[in-house]
């Protein structure tokens, strides 16, 4: 990450990057108003992603986002699941595939639906591995 903003304290790959100016939150106050599948999901991603390399983990009002040298994932709290999106470098058509892949640029951005630690199977570890790789 290059940039940090003097005013919220976020960190992002580019400097001046536009986002909205709030400060990140403590991982614990974030996760205290939560709905309570939500933590087991991220422990469950955290985990996985953290053998990739080093991930800079940012809790933010909307969700939590994990980012490597700029915003790579994204987990957003749903009332049932937590919706985990990612870049990948292809369409992906799958099951797991909770909607639409939405192409932005050179990118495909999928989500996948995870309502407990055991959605995130072993094609989703492997989406995740190759959109590690393919981002800077």
């Amino acid at each position: 990450m290059t940039w940090s903003c003097p005013d919220c304290g976020r960190r992002f790959a580019r400097a001046k990057q536009g986002h909205e100016c709030a400060p990140a939150m403590m991982l614990d106050d974030y996760f205290s108003t939560g709905p309570p599948h939500e933590r087991p999901v991220f422990d469950a991603v955290h985990a996985f992603v953290s053998t990739l390399g080093e991930v800079y983990v940012e809790p933010v009002s909307v969700g939590v986002f994990l980012k490597k040298s700029g915003s790579w994932v994204e987990l957003r709290p749903m009332t049932k699941w937590v919706a985990l999106s990612f870049p990948l470098a292809r369409r992906v058509a799958h099951p797991q595939i909770a909607r639409k892949p939405m192409e932005v640029g050179r990118r495909w951005f999928h989500w996948v639906n995870l309502r407990s630690p055991h959605d995130l199977t072993e094609d989703v570890k492997a989406w995740l591995t190759e959109s590690w790789e393919l981002t800077p």
